[in-house]
């Protein structure tokens, strides 16, 4: 997709329905800079016109992905690092940041940007922080290639274009933040005991194990287990079973003909009101209530 200026950028209108959608798309672009090359090359309105020397405040946000050479980057609340290829940068609005390529290696550069209710909402819940505006998730062909679809689809602005590269933007935040989170636990050994600890959970639901339990089948102990099995999944060992119980209640109710008292002593509950009282709890209605909607 490389032009002859080895550059691209557009900028693109944004209807009322398309804000309503939750997120939309105000530019999308890239650059690939050669090294002694000038930067950035593309050339900007008044409102994302960029100078390396002085850097920039932005009223949207923008995922720059480096997938080639190295540079520098430097936020409000970031003093400067050294970035190289693989890193994803978020810039927030309102933040005054910089960035630009080393002289000798110059960069290639994909960016988008973006605003709406849903990045605001995240941001907000600390998905995404200022704090934190670089995300190391490697060189992937495969969000390179979600870039020059955004990138297809703005250039033909078909009927509801706006809508489906909104969406490929989720898709890239989604599998920043995926990756960004698996990158971090670099833990192999505890990895591989909560998934083993996780199959025996799914497969042992008929059965009675506490969690103490499990940790003394995997052979760890259970302040490790039920500490590290939270770091990892983002919940408890004790939820995480009950949350496989109400699965596997689910499949049992949907899959099978078994009476409802049947089912709770399969899942060991005491009786059918137990069993009730506890998928009515999780699920806001009985078990016969959800078969019945189901079917």
């Amino acid at each position: 997709m490389k032009e002859s200026r080895f550059d691209h950028l557009k900028y693109l209108y944004i209807n009322s329905q398309d804000e309503e959608w939750g997120i939309a798309v105000t530019t999308v672009g890239y650059q690939f800079i050669p090294p002694e090359g000038h930067y950035p090359q593309s050339l900007h309105p008044d409102s994302y016109n960029f100078k390396p020397q002085s850097g920039r405040i932005l009223n949207e946000y923008q995922l720059v992905y480096i997938t080639k050479g190295s540079g520098y980057f430097s936020s409000q609340s970031v003093k400067a690092q050294h970035i190289h290829a693989g890193t994803m940068i978020l810039l927030f609005p309102g933040e005054w940041h910089s960035y630009y390529p080393d002289k000798d290696s110059g960069w290639d550069e994909y960016w988008v940007g973006f605003r709406g209710t849903y990045i605001d909402n995240w941001v907000e819940k600390h998905f995404f922080s200022k704090k934190e505006p670089l995300h190391l998730i490697g060189v992937s062909a495969t969000i390179v290639s979600l870039y020059e679809d955004i990138i297809r689809y703005a250039s033909q602005e078909k009927s509801g274009f706006q809508e489906m590269i909104s969406s490929i933007v989720l898709h890239i935040l989604g599998s920043v933040y995926y990756r960004e989170c698996n990158n971090s636990f670099n833990n192999s050994y505890a990895v591989d005991k909560i998934n083993e600890a996780r199959v025996l959970m799914k497969n042992l639901q008929e059965k009675e194990l506490s969690p103490e339990q499990i940790a003394t089948e995997i052979g760890v102990s259970y302040s490790w287990f039920r500490r590290m099995f939270r770091e990892y999944t983002g919940t408890s060992p004790a939820q995480y079973l009950i949350q496989q119980k109400i699965l596997r209640a689910k499949e049992l109710l949907t899959s099978t003909t078994n009476s409802i008292s049947e089912i709770a002593f399969t899942l060991n509950f005491e009786n059918t009101g137990q069993f009730s009282t506890f998928f009515r709890k999780k699920e806001g209605v009985t078990p016969s209530e959800f078969r019945n909607r189901v079917h």
